[in-house]
C-alpha cells in the first residue's frame, strides 16, 4: 500500500484534463470523453473497453493470463449462487421481461421517487414487495452474486441511460461533480488517475481507464477473494487516496455510478468479470 501510494501521489503532477469537465451538456461531455480516450488509445477498438485495463496497450502479459483464467471463470460458483437465490425467490417477477435485458438502462431516474435507483435497490425492494428480509451487506456475497446473475442476463446489450428527466441530470451533474473533485489527504479525483493516467504503471498495477468502468461489475477480485459491487470499488479507491469512503448505495455514490454509466453509453455489458 506504501508504494502504491508514493507511486500514485508522483502522478498528480500530470493531469491536464480540465477542459473535459466543461462541456455544455452530457452528451458534450460524452463526446468529449470519448475522444479523449480514442485520442489516447487510437489503436484499442471501442467494445473491448468493456475488458477493462487489460485491453490497454502494455497490458499484454496480464491480458494473456486473464484470457486463461477465464477459461474457468473463478466466479462460476459465486455466479450458480445468484441464480440460485434469484430463482428461489422468484426474483424475476419484479422486472420487466423477466430482468432479461434491462441491466443496460442501470442506474436510472425514478421520478416518483425523486432518486437515482440502482439494481441493487431493486433487488431489496423486490424482496421487500415479497415480505422477505433484505440483503443486509451491500457489497459483497450473496448480494454481488444476485446482481452479477441478473446483469449476466443482459450480457451483450449496450449501455443506454435515459437523463431526459431534469431530476436525472442534477443526478448526472452530482455524480460528475464527484469524479472530477479533488479529496482525501492525497488530494486526487477518479479522473487524476483513470483519465490522465490511465494505461500506465502504478505500484506494480496498470491505472484502468475511465471509459468501461463497472460494465463488468460485480467483479471477482483476487484481493477480495470473491465478487463485490461497484461500490465496494468506490469505497477501495476512496481509501488509496485516503479519502472517507461512503457508504455503498449512498446518494453521492449512486450518482457516480449514474455519472460513469452514461460516459459508458455504447459499451456492451460483460458482467461478472474478473479483475485484478
Amino acid at each position: 500500500m506504501k508504494k502504491f501510494i508514493m507511486a500514485i501521489t508522483a502522478l498528480g503532477v500530470l493531469c491536464s484534463t480540465l477542459p473535459l469537465m466543461v462541456q455544455a451538456s452530457p452528451q458534450g461531455d460524452l463526446k468529449a470523453f470519448r475522444a479523449h480516450f480514442k485520442k489516447t488509445f487510437p489503436d484499442v477498438k471501442f467494445d473491448d473497453f468493456s475488458d477493462g485495463l487489460y485491453a490497454l496497450p502494455g497490458a499484454e502479459n496480464r491480458r494473456e493470463e486473464w484470457q486463461a483464467i477465464m477459461e474457468f471463470p473463478p466466479y462460476e460458483i459465486e455466479l450458480e449462487k445468484g441464480k440460485k437465490f434469484w430463482e428461489k425467490n422468484k426474483l424475476a417477477s419484479c422486472f420487466p421481461n423477466k430482468g432479461r435485458g434491462i441491466a443496460n438502462n442501470y442506474p436510472y431516474w425514478d421520478s416518483k421517487r425523486k432518486e437515482v435507483r440502482t439494481l441493487v435497490m431493486d433487488i431489496n425492494s423486490c424482496l421487500q414487495q415479497k415480505k422477505m428480509e433484505p440483503i443486509k451487506d451491500l457489497n459483497k456475497g450473496t448480494m454481488a452474486q444476485v446482481v452479477a446473475y441478473m446483469k449476466s442476463l443482459s450480457n451483450g446489450k449496450r449501455i443506454k441511460i435515459d437523463l431526459s428527466d431534469p431530476g436525472a441530470i442534477a443526478a448526472y451533474e452530482k455524480g460528475k461533480q464527484y469524479y472530477w473533485a479533488r479529496r482525501g489527504q492525497l488530494n486526487f479525483s477518479c479522473a487524476h488517475c483513470h483519465v490522465d493516467n490511465a494505461g500506465k504503471f502504478v505500484g506494480g498495477n496498470i491505472l484502468s481507464a475511465g471509459l468501461g468502468h463497472g460494465v463488468g461489475f460485480p467483479a471477482y477480485r483476487s484481493k477480495w477473494g470473491g465478487l463485490g459491487t461497484l461500490h465496494r470499488r468506490y469505497g477501495g479507491c476512496n481509501k488509496n487516496i485516503r479519502a472517507k469512503d461512503l457508504k455503498p448505495q449512498s446518494e453521492t455514490y449512486r450518482a457516480l455510478e449514474l455519472y460513469e454509466t452514461y460516459m459508458n453509453t455504447g459499451l456492451p455489458i460483460k458482467a461478472p468479470s474478473q479483475r485484478f
